[in-house]
């Protein structure tokens, strides 16, 4: 916590040496490792993803397809010219990349592959039976990228996108670290802000007993603005660097 090594500090203590900790282990939570069941989903679902959409695209090339024929030829169920071989096969090699990345990278290329996929299925729907099926699709390729679609994005936000997030998910995590900054910055943490508070508080029980100066009033009606504790103690100091203090809402 930020706070910690003030609150060392002030009390003349010295700040314990922070213990060593295993490579992968997780800084923040001792005993678990980063990346966690949430880590290896992300890294798995894309690299088995990307094996199926690979086999299909190797088949094509092997049967040495036409590139742009819009008939296409049948391969493992599904119609494929030399175009959507090649397709499938970049998009594999991205997806294999990503998982290699990290499961950060890995969730965040599933999700946009999976809306890619879901509008390719639209799209090619469209264009059936019609010149404009330049990847020669078929109606078995339109239900593939449906499904290869919704499974891309329930892969890819697993832990991600959810009210309640697994324990292990590093997006969970960073939530709590960005809690607890925000909570640290709430408190006063040196000497002029710890004054700071006390100043205020003196000045908004002032005003209320109608006894405040005309420097309090200034300030507390400034403050008045902002409901953070941060934002408030910010305003109130800030009449200390400039003469006058800053403007008053209107």
């Amino acid at each position: 916590m930020a706070l910690l090594p003030h609150l060392f500090r002030r009390a003349g203590l010295t700040e314990p040496a922070p213990a060593p900790r295993r490579e992968g282990a997780d800084p923040d939570v001792p005993g678990r490792r980063v990346g966690g069941r949430v880590g290896a989903v992300h890294r798995l679902g894309a690299l088995a993803v990307a094996a199926v959409i690979a086999t299909f695209g190797i088949l094509g090339f092997l049967d040495g397809l036409d590139f742009f024929s819009t008939e296409g030829e049948r391969i493992a169920g599904l119609s494929s010219n030399g175009l959507l071989s090649t397709t499938s096969v970049v998009t594999a090699a991205v997806l294999v990349a990503a998982a290699l990345r990290g499961p950060r990278i890995a969730s965040t290329v599933m999700i946009v592959v999976g809306v890619l996929f879901l509008v390719s299925a639209l799209a090619n729907l469209a264009v059936l039976n019609t010149d404009l099926n330049i990847l020669a699709f078929r109606f078995p390729n339109v239900v593939f990228s449906v499904v290869a679609g919704l499974v891309l994005l329930v892969l890819g936000t697993y832990g991600r996108v959810s009210g309640n997030l697994p324990p292990d998910s590093p997006y969970a995590r960073t939530t709590a670290q960005e809690q607890d900054d925000d909570l640290a910055t709430e408190y006063p943490s040196t000497p002029e802000e710890f004054a700071a508070e006390r100043a205020m508080r003196e000045a908004e029980v002032a005003v209320v007993q109608h006894v405040a100066t005309a420097d309090q009033r200034r300030r507390v009606a400034a403050m008045a603005a902002h409901t953070r504790r941060a934002d408030r103690r910010r305003v109130w100091m800030s009449f200390d660097e400039q003469p006058g203090g800053p403007a008053l809402p209107k």
